[in-house]
Parts: C-alpha cells; structure tokens; sequence
C-alpha cells in the first residue's frame, strides 16, 4: 500500500495518505474531489557507517581513486 500526496481542488489542503484502493477524502473539509500529486523520491541515506562500509569494500577491491589523498594506503 503505497504512500501518495493529494492536493484538495475545494479547500487547497495538501496532504499525504496511504491509500488502499478506494479514492480519498480530504482529512481537513471532507471533499472528493482530490488530485493526487507527483512526489519526490527520497535520497538514498548517507550516513558515516554507510560510507565507512563502502570505503572498507572498496579497499579490499583495490579501488582507491575516491579517497581523498590522507585517506590513501601508504605504499
């Protein structure tokens, strides 16, 4: 069941719900006549453990070219 974003065309509520199959009311007047909205897609999260995991994946593969020079093995 997925999330989506509706305007309201009667009060210009706009306003996010998880809908099963049945078109929506308007939480704030009551109204149907709503129009759903394009969303944005989320971004990816980039937390330091999950960069921290890549980089530890990448040194074990041999790919160092987006380390910042103090990051690099020393050889």
């Amino acid at each position: 069941m997925p999330i989506f974003d509706f305007h309201c065309e009667a009060c210009g509520q706009t306003f996010e719900l998880l809908v099963r199959s049945d078109p929506p009311a308007c939480p704030q007047c009551g109204s149907a006549r709503v129009a759903k909205q394009v969303s944005a897609p989320n971004a990816p999260g980039r937390s330091k453990a999950i960069l921290a995991s890549a980089r530890r994946q990448a040194a074990r593969e041999g790919h160092f070219s987006h380390y910042a020079r103090s990051e690099k093995p020393r050889v």
